[in-house]
């Protein structure tokens, strides 16, 4: 009983302050009555309309959500799965070896600085505009933080563990299932949030480049042309909705993999 109110009191804490954010935006917004920032009712209603209220033979999804916002979730999906599996077996080679990770150490920092938006006009003369441009950004910028913080949980492997596996005579692949994998655990799941953020924002950055025909991007940029800008706040809208639920469904990976969560973790 304890346990269940001191949780329904953190969900109130931690949804308190939005909702007395979104009241005060809501009343400020009919009072100016701003077509630049409409209500957030109003908002959330037009969202509803655009994407969410189609025939439950497609699961509510209208022929919008269908032609723009699967797309863009697909692109995501594949960008942030490649580097995820990019990054943690890139990270693990490294991590387990303390002569490669210096050798290649510099080259990391140096890559992970690079800004992806700068990396576009290469991306657009190896791959020229479409989904493999598209997948190329999000790859490169969301491997970064997943391969490094791999490879700084793989080597942060306690000694004594180590040493442990030495006297059981383990082998390689031992070593990284029963040692390596699970000390890098909380490193990986922390480099996977950054990872993911990164992949929602390159996967809009590359659908507002010309050449795009679909994608959430490509309705911003398409409603920012017609000046409809009850659909660019909806889109915004359903932006952060995806960014906080993904979020949340990775957070409830890594606890039940391994054992905690941590909500401070950026």
């Amino acid at each position: 009983m304890a346990v269940a109110s001191a949780a329904a009191r953190g969900a109130l804490l931690r949804w308190a302050g939005p909702a007395v954010a979104v009241l005060v935006w809501e009343a400020a917004a009919r009072a100016h009555d701003s077509v630049f920032f409409p209500p957030p009712g109003r908002i959330a209603r037009h969202a509803y309309d655009l994407w969410f209220s189609g025939p439950v033979s497609h699961a509510f999804l209208t022929t919008e959500a269908v032609d723009n916002v699967l797309p863009s979730l697909g692109r995501m999906a594949a960008g942030f799965a490649l580097a995820a599996v990019a990054g943690i077996a890139l990270g693990m080679a490294l991590g387990r070896s303390r002569r490669a990770y210096a050798l290649c150490d510099p080259v990391l920092q140096f890559a992970r600085a690079v800004p992806p938006p700068a990396l576009v006009p290469v991306f657009v003369v190896v791959f020229d505009f479409g989904t493999p441009m598209q997948l190329a950004s999000i790859v490169f910028s969301a491997v970064w933080p997943v391969l490094i913080n791999t490879a700084e949980g793989a080597r942060n492997t306690e000694p004594l563990r180590l040493d442990v596996a030495a006297v059981l005579r383990l082998n390689a692949a031992e070593r990284l299932w029963l040692l390596f994998l699970p000390s890098a655990l909380p490193r990986i799941f922390a480099g996977l949030r950054l990872a993911l953020s990164l992949s929602l924002i390159l996967m809009v950055f590359s659908e507002l480049l010309p050449g795009t025909a679909d994608g959430i991007g490509f309705t911003l940029t398409d409603a920012q042309s017609r000046s409809d800008l009850l659909t660019v706040w909806a889109a915004l809208l359903l932006l952060g909705a995806l960014g906080h639920l993904l979020n949340t469904g990775l957070l409830m990976v890594e606890r039940r993999l391994t054992g905690r969560g941590r909500e401070g973790t950026p």
